[in-house]
């Protein structure tokens, strides 16, 4: 960790501890800003008091804003407020729900930390100003809550957390007029986006759905500032920026057929789609030109049949990997649009054994040597020594790198992409002693035909045949738990090839 994270571990804990601040303010009267939600929210709220998320439901007779029983994620989730944008809520039922929740908030727990508290503070603002709705009683509350939020920003985690709690200042300061809310909103945003935006435009936590997720929040952003404009301070021409950096980084990782890649911490139902975000852009007037791949360490190469998104790069940001899997050099594959070799995605965020398979190099399309992990995964957010790319060369449609995961048993794992119309050619070696390694592949839960036969695989779907050559070749064929969402998985087949040092497959398209 940073300096300034173990600060503010330490100081927020004795602070917590120490001293109880009681958020009783009287908050300056708002005025409705103007609003309107062209991207909405999935619908979570289920009418009455029952709520679906993460692919759970819960009906309550009296709703319990503390309810756990699902995990904190799902809590989390019922704190957001995100269903007040959704496309099928009354303005009624959305009052309802605010003041069922102020009601409770002596008791609430979750709800107050600056996480839930910043996406639920940008969600209000939303709701009240899309329907014009003046409450001095609401906007007391959530004056309340965006003075803790300032209290209490996360700086102990930093990373999107950290951004996170920006924009819903941006949002506050907009709402209320607010002056210190700015500065502190302004601030946070653009020296965090300055950070968390690489060169390529991809958000450095490397997961495709948390960029999915930053670049709404900055199209909001964007959107609040032009229908509301206050400031010139080139804040929103700041956001245009980076918001067009981090479209073309989205629009070149994105497969044909609208889907991302399911890499480190990414699920399925949680983030807008590209396609959404595209329009949403086009909304807002931006354009953007495709990416060159680079900073982010993911390559990508496409052909008419073929679409081959690769792991060439470190986990992510040395002090935040707390969405990194131990993946180095994994891949998907799609074929004719369609997906073949995927990655297994994450179901769950709960510290639990399925949390660490998830995160394993065993659930990725790569090498595992000795059963063990190319990156030390732990915990449900940690990463201890970690696999570092020490070698890269590619040019067109060649790919070589080689990581450091294994060098505490003397091993090197090079693997080599050499990518052609008819065939996707892979080279493993692991250089050093001799050691024996496995060679895993994930295949799509829809494809159900795959036969083994002798060194080679067959998929008649795609009329396809993945053939393997090496020493002492052992071909496994197993079942796998492939996540199609949180909370909701289904079985894929697996295939394990193990070899001793030298690995070489070719998938190719029959005729």
């Amino acid at each position: 960790m940073r300096f300034k994270q173990m600060y503010y571990q330490a100081f927020y804990k004795v602070k917590h501890r120490c001293y109880h601040k009681s958020y009783v303010h009287q908050g300056p009267a708002a005025t409705s800003i103007a609003w309107h939600t062209p991207l909405q929210y999935q619908n979570s709220w289920q009418e009455g008091n029952r709520f679906k998320f993460l692919n759970l439901e819960k009906s309550f007779e009296t709703i319990d804003w503390n309810y756990s029983d699902y995990g904190k994620l799902w809590t989390y989730n019922l704190n957001y407020f995100d269903f007040l944008n959704q496309n099928k809520i009354a303005e009624e039922y959305g009052l309802l729900l605010i003041e069922d929740f102020i009601k409770k908030k002596d008791g609430l727990k979750d709800a107050l930390e600056p996480y839930p508290l910043s996406l639920r503070g940008i969600n209000w603002v939303k709701f009240l100003s899309q329907h014009k709705i003046i409450d001095p009683a609401i906007n007391n509350c959530l004056f309340n809550d965006f003075q803790r939020l300032k209290d209490n920003l996360e700086y102990h985690l930093l990373g999107n957390h950290l951004l996170e709690n920006g924009f819903s200042l941006l949002f506050a300061a907009v709402y209320f007029r607010h002056d210190s809310f700015y500065r502190k909103g302004v601030q946070i945003i653009k020296s965090e986006l300055q950070e968390q935006i690489l060169d390529d435009g991809a958000h450095f936590e490397l997961s495709p759905m948390y960029h999915q997720i930053i670049l709404h929040r900055a199209l909001d952003s964007i959107q609040l500032l032009k229908l509301n404009p206050w400031k010139k301070d080139g804040l929103l021409e700041f956001l245009n920026t980076k918001a067009s950096h981090m479209l073309g980084w989205l629009q070149t990782i994105t497969y044909e057929n609208g889907d991302i890649p399911m890499v480190n911490d990414a699920a399925h139902g949680i983030a807008p789609s590209s396609k959404e975000l595209f329009a949403y852009a086009k909304h807002l007037g931006l354009t953007w030109t495709k990416a060159m791949l680079k900073a982010s360490g993911y390559r990508k190469w496409s052909s008419k049949r073929f679409e081959c998104f690769m792991d060439l790069g470190n986990i992510g940001p040395d002090y935040i990997p707390g969405h990194a899997h131990a993946d180095t050099f994994n891949f998907e594959l799609y074929v004719n649009g369609l997906p073949f070799i995927v990655d297994v995605g994450t179901s769950t965020y709960e510290k639990n054994s399925k949390r660490l398979l998830e995160r394993s190099t065993e659930s990725h399309n790569t090498v595992e040597v000795n059963g063990l992990n190319s990156s030390e995964v732990w915990g449900g957010f940690r990463v201890a020594k970690r696999a570092k790319i020490i070698a890269l060369k590619e040019d067109d449609n060649n790919f070589t790198a080689s990581h450091d995961g294994y060098k505490k048993l003397g091993v090197f794992h090079q693997r080599n992409f050499k990518c052609n119309e008819q065939e996707i050619l892979i080279n493993d070696t692991l250089i050093g002693k001799a050691v024996e390694g496995t060679a895993i592949f994930h295949i799509h839960p829809a494809i159900t035909n795959v036969v083994v036969k002798g060194q080679t695989l067959e998929c008649r779907q795609f009329n396809l045949t993945m053939g393997f050559e090496g020493d002492r070749i052992e071909i496994k064929k197993a079942t796998y738990s492939c996540a199609e969402g949180f909370n909701k998985s289904v079985e894929g087949t697996l295939i394990k090839i193990l070899f001793s040092n030298e690995l070489q497959t070719k998938i190719s398209l029959q005729d």
